[in-house]
């Protein structure tokens, strides 16, 4: 399953990627997340491993993030892995002018491990995505209400 999300966020990209590449700003965009801890590698480089936290109902849910190409500002892609689900992201960040920046999100689902998860993709195709254009869009919000 692949998708694709985008915003123009009326920032300039350095600005942009800035809060992008920052873990500490990604409770402000992402509902749910609670933390975000570097296991190995160079923190936020090719080759970085961490685990991502999330409140999940009652529970937390943990994913495994593996950068696998840092290349901002002009791009980032890293794979996620979590005990139902993998797939990877590309985000892409490109200035359409001086102050404003087109971001695009590009999703990749390459496998579903359990009944429940199974059935949610098959009836709900376009969940997954829905939840990515809202932190995109959640993103959008938060980054131009900063100075």
């Amino acid at each position: 399953m692949k998708f694709t999300c985008s915003v123009t966020i009326n920032k300039p990209k350095a600005q942009v990627v800035e809060f992008f590449s920052n873990p500490k700003f990604i409770k402000d965009y992402q509902e749910g997340f609670i933390r975000k801890n570097h296991i190995s590698g160079d923190e936020g480089q090719t080759g970085a491993i961490s685990k991502m936290h999330y409140k999940l109902g009652k529970g937390e849910m943990e994913l495994t993030e593996t950068i696998s190409a840092n290349k901002l500002p002009d791009s980032f892609a890293a794979q996620y892995h979590h005990k139902h689900t993998d797939n990877t992201m590309l985000c892409s960040f490109q200035e359409l002018d001086k102050n404003s920046t087109q971001c695009d999100w590009n999703i990749e689902y390459s496998a579903f491990r359990g009944f429940i998860i199974n059935i949610m993709k098959t009836l709900f195709p376009g969940m997954l995505k829905k939840k990515v254009q809202k932190w995109l869009q959640n993103f959008k919000t938060f980054v131009e209400k900063q100075d």
